[in-house]
């Protein structure tokens, strides 16, 4: 059997890959992991279960609730709310353990189970390896020690969660957003309740398009992997800018009033010059993965500010800033962590944030994005070669060490194996895109002829 852990959680085709009786299996073994670690020791265990819009959200939680419960724990069930709301609650009512149903940003069959540790904080890969461990253990016979009578867990629904978060958000605002029109894309997912909420009692004047989830429209043609639909309609109501989250709400992408979009990097380059200014911006560093931009490294260095680059995934960045007690970090996707008010990316908090730093300053989005100039960035998947050779191929680090010589210092190369897929993602950065998708088509071909 294949790892069921990935770098967010267990996820996969509703139904098909991921069953109740996987749902379940994994819920108890947690319980059981968690017990063994003395997580649960000198109390009764309680656990928060949250999940997003999706049909299949549905009998999935019902198997995580139950699977928690006849292991003994209690189930506090906050019912459809975004991920970094299920981490929050998590730490803000002292449970044990939390639980989140949602695939993020994929399509709607999909779906996923992401655990959180007492705090809601990501649980240790080292957990997580014992939780599989152990479900497949008991999967194929050993029978589990099950409590009876009294030592059940009770199951509660907890409907306090949404304003409890909401509040959360409002608190550590520096200022309100009166006088900004904003357009918000809930993606028909998570955050299509708090998020408008919490921009309206903020002061904003608030648009939302894809907030009304079916459980089937989730990130369907919306949301922050699909900005037309956000763009059109900043333009149409004349906004100031607009926000779109994914179907979990742990991301944030910008549309200028232009209908220019603003991405990761930039709110990360906007986030950091504000946090700097509040004296916030701890170290005076920046945490981000080898794919940002290079504008944004070299708008970092013309402003002073260090920057600390990751491997890919915000798992990555989490670390570091874990690691080293910085305060911000981020992906060019839009994960973006602000480590003070937050255990994880929370899409709706850096809307905020990013709005609060329009209101504050008088400026436009646009201007404000525009302390980077986003370079030209092309990216080639080169498929079906041997992924395992790209650090020890002659040919290739030949191929790479031209190139870099051709692009100078305005350019970069990055070549990065899948960590899913045979194949080998090729990134070039240039000042000129014609010169990085000329440089981008001979590198693929260079990993073709030495890999394939």
């Amino acid at each position: 059997m294949g790892r069921l852990f990935g770098t967010d959680g267990v996820r996969g085709v509703a139904n098909a890959d991921l069953t109740a009786e996987l749902a379940l299996g994994l819920s108890v073994a947690a319980a059981h992991v968690l017990a063994e670690a003395g997580t649960f020791e000198g109390h009764r265990p309680t656990a928060v279960v949250g999940r997003d819009p999706r049909a299949s959200g549905e009998f999935l939680e019902a198997a995580v609730v139950a699977g928690l419960a006849s292991a003994g724990v209690d189930v506090m069930r906050v019912g459809v709310l975004p991920t970094p709301a299920v981490a929050h609650l998590t730490g803000a009512l002292g449970a044990d353990l939390g639980v989140m149903l949602s695939a993020s940003h994929n399509a709607m069959p999909d779906n996923g189970i992401k655990f959180f540790a007492r705090g809601g904080h990501k649980l240790a890969d080292e957990l997580e390896d014992r939780i599989e461990a152990v479900y497949e253990q008991h999967r194929t016979g050993a029978p589990w020690d099950r409590p009876t009578g009294a030592g059940v867990g009770r199951v509660a629904d907890y409907t306090e969660g949404f304003d409890q978060y909401v509040a959360h958000l409002l608190s550590v605002l520096p200022n309100r957003l009166d006088g900004l029109k904003i357009v918000l894309d809930e993606a028909h997912g998570a955050a299509a309740g708090v998020s408008p909420a919490a921009f309206e009692r903020a002061g904003a004047q608030v648009v939302t398009i894809g907030a009304t989830p079916d459980g089937l429209n989730i990130n369907d043609g919306c949301g922050s992997t699909h900005l037309d639909l956000l763009k059109a309609a900043v333009i149409e109501h004349g906004a100031d800018f607009g926000i779109a989250h994914d179907g979990d709400a742990d991301r944030c992408l910008a549309v200028d009033h232009t209908g220019a979009e603003v991405d990761g990097d930039q709110i990360l380059a906007v986030l950091a010059l504000a946090m700097r200014e509040a004296g916030t911006l701890r170290g005076a560093t920046v945490v981000a993965t080898v794919m940002s931009n290079l504008g944004f490294t070299l708008a970092m260095e013309r402003e002073g500010l260090k920057l600390v680059q990751t491997a890919v995934g915000d798992r990555y960045v989490l670390e570091a800033m874990k690691e080293h007690g910085y305060a911000l970090g981020g992906e060019q996707s839009g994960h973006v962590i602000v480590l003070d008010h937050a255990t994880t990316g929370d899409g709706t908090l850096t809307g905020l944030l990013l709005a609060a730093r329009v209101a504050a300053t008088g400026r436009s989005l646009a201007e404000l994005a525009g302390v980077m100039e986003r370079l030209p960035q092309v990216l080639v998947n080169v498929k079906d070669v041997d992924k395992s050779r790209v650090k020890t191929s002659a040919e290739l680090g030949a191929a790479v060490a031209d190139a870099e010589r051709r692009l100078g210092h305005t350019g970069r190369v990055l070549l990065r194996p899948s960590g899913t897929e045979p194949l080998v993602r090729v990134m070039v950065e240039a000042a000129d895109l014609e010169q990085a998708r000329a440089i981008a088509g001979e590198l693929a071909d260079v990993v073709k002829s030495a890999l394939g």
